[in-house]
């Protein structure tokens, strides 16, 4: 696969100057409004095509040779697979369901549990996930096994909140609480298990008054040693507090979840952007693996949520425009097409070498485009 993958970028690099127009051809409809389900459809394909290894069952790190397992860029390449079955309906999509939870255990050392918090709650939300799509109760479980360990994490260092990894307890991040609240609040909604819901509001609670600021932005993380904070500005980390923040609305009917999940968004949108497109995040090297290069697809996927939910229509509106216009930058500026590639830069050109957490990062904007035009909403 890995040879072929090569001959096939060679032949690309020769070509592509002048068949990018016949590339893009199919993928516009007429009045060239893009055919974000088309989009969708030949970046996911690419995404399994090149970085989905059979013999491992799981999505290996780049398209350049690297074969080794990473842990937390599974459930976000999964999570991509998952979008485009349910968008299609298309066995072959759920056909690696099954191998994808094998392979993530068995590169995990056959074990779910892992160092970092954070790590394991995106494995359990894409395990939840999976649940939800398929009933069948071994990803349940698994989820819940997570959630064991994930509890775990929270102490009394900062004065609570679940720590980021397991041999720094007393470091408090956004990524290790936002997803927990999400998680808690899934598990809730799945199982009706109250303890799952009085998790998800302490854990909300602690971040709300712990990290998220009056502008909107969240905090990094806190050192609970001597409480000092430190501010590395992620949009996951909204992102994250903005999903949290929706899911407790679905389960409370609180307006004031949704305010909260709108003022981080409205701090993201209109600050940690470049030209109203979201900003480059670590490294503008798209063959260089960097944990940033995943976090702009991540905030777009919570932000997605909540422009599904019932806010005023002036803003729904503006960020339809948003999500839209960072969608076509990616499509038109920032994309190889064949094959469909994403670098780091929502609006420059990837080089032919790239990396899964890049790449799923743009597939998670090409399907959230996808499913709110098939909403009629884009």
């Amino acid at each position: 696969m890995k040879i072929f993958l090569f001959i096939t970028c060679f032949i690309f690099l020769i070509s592509a100057c002048n068949k990018d127009e016949e590339e893009e051809k199919p993928l516009v409809k007429e009045g060239s409004s893009v055919n974000w389900a088309a989009v969708a459809d030949s970046s996911s394909m690419a995404l399994i095509s090149i970085f989905w290894e059979e013999s491992k069952q799981y999505f290996v790190a780049n398209n350049y040779g690297g074969t080794s397992f990473q842990y937390w860029p599974q459930a976000h390449a999964l999570d991509v697979v998952t979008d485009a079955y349910l968008r299609t309906g298309n066995n072959y999509y759920k056909s690696f369901f099954d191998k994808w939870f094998s392979g993530v255990r068995e590169g995990n050392g056959n074990k779910w549990k892992n160092n970092f918090f954070d790590d394991m709650e995106w494995i359990a939300l894409t395990l939840l996930r999976l649940y939800s799509v398929t009933n069948e109760i071994k990803y349940r479980d698994a989820a819940v096994e997570l959630w064991g360990y994930i509890k775990d994490g929270w102490n009394n260092y900062a004065g609570g909140g679940i720590a980021w990894q397991s041999s720094e307890l007393w470091k408090k991040n956004a990524c290790s609480n936002g997803p927990a609240c999400i998680l808690a609040a899934r598990l809730y909604q799945e199982t009706g298990e109250e303890s799952y819901k009085d998790w998800a509001e302490q854990i909300y609670n602690w971040e709300k008054s712990t990290l998220l600021q009056g502008d909107g932005a969240v905090l990094d993380h806190i050192d609970g040693r001597d409480n000092t904070f430190t501010n590395w500005k992620f949009t996951y980390n909204e992102g994250t507090f903005v999903g949290a923040a929706v899911e407790l609305y679905k389960i409370f009917d609180n307006k004031s979840y949704l305010n909260d999940a709108i003022l981080a968004a409205n701090y993201t949108t209109g600050t940690l952007v470049t030209n109203s497109v979201l900003k480059l995040e670590g490294s503008s090297d798209s063959s260089v693996d960097n944990d940033a290069h995943l976090f702009k697809g991540i905030f777009i996927r919570y932000f997605t949520e909540l422009i599904q939910q019932d806010i005023d229509s002036a803003t729904k509106k503006r960020y339809l425009q948003f999500l839209k216009y960072n969608a076509e930058t990616l499509w038109t500026k920032g994309a190889y097409k064949n094959p469909v590639l994403f670098g780091p830069d929502w609006a420059t050109r990837p080089d032919m070498k790239t990396t899964l957490k890049a790449t799923a990062s743009g597939c998670m904007l090409m399907e959230a485009a996808a499913l709110l035009a098939g909403k009629k909403l884009l």
